[in-house]
């Protein structure tokens, strides 16, 4: 598997909402400590729990609330997770959770559903300026839980010198399923094959929707895995692979697209902006370019994957977790994720000063337009991990014998949901 959303999800989850190294306890464990006298008026200090991709993850962001806590007169403490989830778990079970942290789009829905979230977005003031497809992945039963942290799209990574060399010009970026057979074809060359990708729905799901498919409908009401627009999805990717111009990372040996780019093991990736980052720590020395997608029979169609800032139902100080949380989304905050650490803007206000300063990265941005959310219902991860746990064997299956079971499964997702 490889760096979703954030950015997040195996090989290196390079910059962003990931875990990261920290404590084994939500409040007695690192992190920086920011105290007023005022505080206890205002309801009590803050804990704020995230899972950081490194060192400068967790420096903007202590910075950022300790800016806050200065101006509002509330403490506050940033603690970094090892393993969010369980810490996350355990917190709620405990009835003594962090205020503020970090939760993934595809574990949000057990948390609203067991009523360890506090629905407090409806209520910012900044709510209509976050992307409407990234409150959609925070809304349950209608409300809108959380405010989106930051967020990803997957676009298509080029590397310029392999592209030149093939006698391959800007008018051959591909905008079509066609153009893009063509040129991977064109780029598959001794030892480097023209796409690799890694094995799994959050990367050939882009195909799926390209086609016009969806493991559920928009709604979330409905399964259609087994859809015609599914199949046609998997099967032009069953297409690249026979005819070798396309790889999944773990034949050719590497962890992620981004290893298998770096190295020279392919020509062309799909990923999302999370890459910049570990080209850059990793692979300086390559010059690449990013496009958005080709379409597909039904259009262009990408994925995106986000992260909220959740607020503990439990919290004993709402109204200024609330607030912390306005001012971390707010343009200037987010604007200063993004040269820290590389994420992307989830307000839109943000999203042309954010193309501006970082023009390589502007195919991300504007593919925001076209992004579909990964399932975020109840129960769908696990569905999506049976699934990706098949994907690897598409060359030699029947793409219809893939998506069986996950329509099945999905099927009872969405039963126990309604």
């Amino acid at each position: 598997m490889s760096p979703h959303v954030l950015r997040r999800p195996s090989a290196p989850r390079a910059i962003g909402a990931l875990l990261a190294a920290g404590a084994l306890t939500l409040t007695a464990c690192g992190g920086s400590s920011f105290d007023d006298s005022g505080s206890e008026e205002a309801g009590g200090d803050l804990s704020v729990l995230i899972g950081s991709s490194g060192e400068a993850e967790t420096k903007a962001v202590e910075g950022a609330v300790a800016a806050w806590a200065k101006e509002s007169g509330t403490g506050a403490k940033v603690t970094t997770a090892s393993d969010l989830p369980q810490q996350l778990s355990q917190g709620f079970a405990s009835g003594d959770p962090a205020d503020v942290f970090y939760i993934a789009a595809d574990t949000f829905a057990g948390y609203a559903d067991n009523g360890s979230l506090e629905p407090y977005a409806q209520d910012l003031s900044n709510l209509d300026d976050f992307y409407p497809t990234l409150t959609q992945a925070f809304t349950y039963d209608d409300q809108v839980y959380c405010a989106p942290k930051d967020f990803s799209t997957l676009g298509l990574v080029i590397n310029s010198q392999k592209w030149s060399e093939a006698g391959l010009t800007d008018a051959d970026v591909p905008t079509t399923w066609d153009e893009l057979a063509d040129v991977a074809q064109t780029l598959t060359q001794g030892d480097t094959v023209g796409l690799a990708i890694s094995p799994e729905y959050a990367r050939v799901g882009a195909f799926m929707a390209q086609a016009g498919g969806g493991l559920l409908n928009d709604e979330q009401t409905e399964a259609t895995a087994d859809s015609d627009a599914n199949v046609a999805g998997l099967n032009y990717v069953k297409g690249l692979l026979a005819d070798g111009s396309m790889a999944f990372t773990t034949d050719i040996g590497a962890g992620w697209g981004g290893e298998a780019f770096g190295k020279g093991q392919a020509a062309m990736t799909i990923e999302g902006n999370w890459i910049s980052g570990a080209m850059q720590a990793d692979f300086p020395d390559v010059d690449y370019q990013v496009a958005e997608l080709p379409a597909g029979p039904a259009g262009q169609a990408t994925l995106q994957f986000t992260n909220c800032w959740g607020i503990a139902a439990d919290s004993d100080n709402k109204p200024a977790a609330r607030e912390l949380v306005e001012k971390l989304t707010s343009q200037d905050d987010q604007l200063g994720f993004a040269k820290a650490f590389g994420v992307m803007p989830s307000i839109e206000s943000a999203a042309d000063p954010f193309k501006t300063e970082y023009p390589q990265d502007a195919a991300f941005v504007d593919s925001a337009a076209f992004a579909k959310n990964v399932p975020t219902l109840l129960g769908s991860k696990d569905v999506i991990d049976d699934l990706n746990s098949k994907l690897p064997t598409l060359a030699d299956t029947d793409p219809a014998t893939i998506l069986e079971t996950t329509q099945k499964d999905l099927e009872a997702v969405v039963a126990d949901s309604q």
